[in-house]
């Protein structure tokens, strides 16, 4: 999994590839023509990459988040191999806003309002995603950002945890959407939407 976003106005051209959170000070960056490596400095892992004037590999009609097809992740891996890096980046062109079915919602242990779902999202996958919200219920229809999302204020979905509880992914409002908010908590969709169907936001 990584994130994508390609900023031609206040990056000048420059596509950012992000593959695992990894605060600022503990990151270190080599540059090599016009693609740099970011490691973190503890584990020593590659957590991104940068491309500098990406215009001459190919071309985006977009600005902020985007998703590569396989053909463009295909020549971004041919930089990093001729600079002499070793890692290669895995395409992932699948939906990451998604209609999700709550097949499960247990009340957390020690939580006063966490509960613990069972979500299906696409292609028939079950996930568990923790979810704060009032009025989160077995059986609802629900817009669920997996991770490698980016939401409308910038925030990126990783996988992660909460109270040591795995969560994969987040149950959304209809705010966190970038839309008008009704009601409290998050947005609950018709029965009739067909789970795992890709949502739309709008732009």
């Amino acid at each position: 999994m990584f994130i994508t976003s390609y900023n031609n106005k206040g990056l000048n051209d420059v596509l950012m590839v992000q593959l695992s959170k990894c605060a600022i000070d503990n990151q270190k960056a080599e540059r090599k023509g016009n693609v740099t490596k970011i490691v973190s400095i503890d584990q020593g892992e590659t957590v991104g990459f940068n491309f500098f004037e990406l215009s001459e590999l190919f071309s985006i009609d977009t600005n902020g988040p985007v998703t590569l097809s396989n053909e463009q992740v295909s020549v971004l891996n041919k930089q990093i191999k001729q600079n002499g890096w070793e890692d290669e980046l895995v395409a992932d062109i699948s939906p990451k806003f998604v209609v999700g079915y709550v097949k499960e919602c247990v009340p957390m242990e020690d939580s006063d309002h966490l509960n613990i779902t069972q979500t299906e999202v696409d292609n028939g996958e079950v996930v568990q995603i923790v979810c704060g919200a009032s009025n989160i219920e077995q059986g609802q229809k629900v817009v669920v950002a997996k991770p490698g999302a980016i939401m409308p204020d910038g925030l990126v979905i990783w996988p992660g945890e909460l109270r040591g509880t795995k969560s994969s992914g987040m149950i959304c409002s209809a705010k966190e959407l970038g839309l008008e908010q009704t009601s409290k908590g998050i947005l609950v969709l018709e029965d009739t939407e067909e789970t795992g169907r890709t949502f739309e936001l709008t732009k």
